[in-house]
C-alpha cells in the first residue's frame, strides 16, 4: 500500500489547526524569562583566528582551559607546545581561513541565537532547577563537530550551520544536511540537553522504548521552546509533517498490523527510528525516522491525558505504562 498524499483539504483544515495553535503557545511566559540567569557565551573562531603567534595560542588556551580541554584535547597531547604548533598549522591553512571568512559573513550577528539559548536555560532551570548553565562556545570545526556538549559547556561549530545553499557543506547526505542550518542550532541544543533528564530502563530493549524516548526528548524540546515549530525540532519538512498527519491512521496500522512495538531486532529497528531519507518499509514518500515521529504523539497524548509534568513525564523510565495509559489514537484528518 503506497503513502497516501493528503487532500488540499486536509491540508488547509491541518494549516488552520497549526495557525491557531501555534498563536496559542507563542507566548513565553514572562514569569520564566524574569528569572535571573548569567549566560557566558563567546565567540572563539574570532579569538583564535586573530592569533598571531605561539605566544596568542598559548594566552587563549590558558584563557580557557575548559575549552581548551573538552573540545581541543590538551591532555592528549605530549605538550603545549605540540597543540600549538597545530593550531598555528590550522590558522595558516588556506581552506580553513577561506571557510572562516564564509562564517564571518554569514554569522555576523548571532545575537538571536544567544537569546533564544537564553530563554531555553531559562525554560530548563525553571522546571529543573539542578541544571547547571554551561558555558557556550562558538567556533570553526573544519566540518570536525557540529555540536559537542558536556556538563559545562557548549561548543557550536557554525560551519555546520552554514545554509545549504552555501558551496560549502559537511560530508553528509543531503536530506541530513537541509537540517544543518542557522534555525535547527538551539533545538538541537535542548534536545541534547534532554537527554539529562530522560530515564530510561536499560533493560527495555523494543522498538516501543526507543519511540517513548525520543517521543520524551522531542515533547521536551517543545515544551522548552513553545515557540519553535515542529520542522526544527524534529527536522521534517512543512510537506512532511502536513503528509505524516494526513497518513496517520495508516502509520499506526502499519506498526500494530506488522507488530513492530515489541520488536527487538536492531536491524528492524534501525529501519523504522534510524537516520534515512525516507521509511522504505512505509513508503518512499514516507520520510525517515518514522517511529521517532509515531512516538512523539503517544508521549504528547500521555502528558495531555494523564496530566502529568515535564519533570514527572521525563523521570519516568517505563515506556510500556506511558503508551498503556496516553490513551493514544490516530488523528483523522478527514473527521
Amino acid at each position: 500500500m503506497r503513502f497516501i498524499r493528503f487532500s488540499l483539504y486536509s491540508f488547509l483544515l491541518l494549516l488552520v489547526f497549526s495557525c491557531q495553535k501555534s498563536t496559542e503557545e507563542c507566548q513565553l511566559d514572562p514569569k520564566i524569562l524574569d528569572q535571573d540567569l548569567n549566560l557566558q557565551f563567546t565567540r572563539l573562531e574570532d579569538e583564535f583566528f586573530n592569533a598571531k603567534s605561539a605566544e596568542d595560542f598559548e594566552f587563549l588556551i590558558e584563557k580557557y582551559p575548559d575549552f581548551a580541554e573538552d573540545y581541543l584535547g590538551r591532555s592528549l597531547y605530549s605538550s603545549p607546545d605540540t597543540l600549538i604548533s597545530e593550531l598555528i598549522a590550522i590558522h595558516q591553512d588556506s581552506a580553513m581561513n577561506v571557510l572562516y571568512d564564509s562564517v564571518k559573513v554569514h554569522f555576523q550577528d548571532l545575537s538571536e541565537v544567544e537569546k533564544d539559548l537564553e530563554n531555553a536555560f531559562k525554560y530548563i532551570k525553571y522546571y529543573f532547577p539542578e541544571f547547571k548553565v554551561p558555558k557556550v562556545y562558538t567556533f570553526l570545526s573544519g566540518f570536525n563537530s557540529d555540536l559537542i556538549l558536556s556538563e559545562d559547556l557548549i561548543v557550536i561549530g557554525l560551519d555546520y550551520f552554514l545554509p545549504p545553499s552555501h558551496e560549502f557543506q559537511p560530508d553528509l547526505p543531503r536530506y541530513m544536511a537541509e537540517r544543518y542550518d542557522s534555525p535547527y542550532i538551539v533545538p538541537m541544543i535542548v534536545t541534547a540537553i534532554s537527554s539529562k533528564f530522560n530515564k530510561t530502563n536499560p533493560a527495555d530493549n523494543t522498538m516501543l522504548a526507543e519511540m517513548i524516548y525520543y517521543g520524551k526528548a522531542y515533547h521536551f524540546t517543545k515544551a522548552i521552546l513553545p515557540c519553535t515549530s515542529e520542522k526544527y525540532i524534529i527536522g521534517y519538512t512543512e510537506d512532511e509533517i502536513a503528509e505524516c498527519y494526513a497518513n496517520e491512521e495508516y502509520i499506526w496500522s502499519h506498526f500494530v498490523e506488522n507488530e513492530l512495538l515489541y520488536e527487538t531486532n536492531p536491524f528492524d529497528i534501525t529501519k523504522y527510528m534510524g537516520e534515512a531519507p525516507f521509511t522504505d518499509a512505509i513508503s518512499t514518500k514516507a520520510p525517515g525516522r518514522l517511529g521517532r515521529w509515531l512516538g512523539w504523539n503517544i508521549v504528547d497524548d500521555y502528558q495531555f491525558n494523564q496530566d502529568v509534568s515535564l519533570v514527572e513525564l521525563m523521570d519516568n523510565p517505563d515506556a510500556e505504562q506511558i503508551f498503556r495509559q496516553s490513551g493514544y489514537r490516530p488523528r483523522n484528518p478527514n473527521e
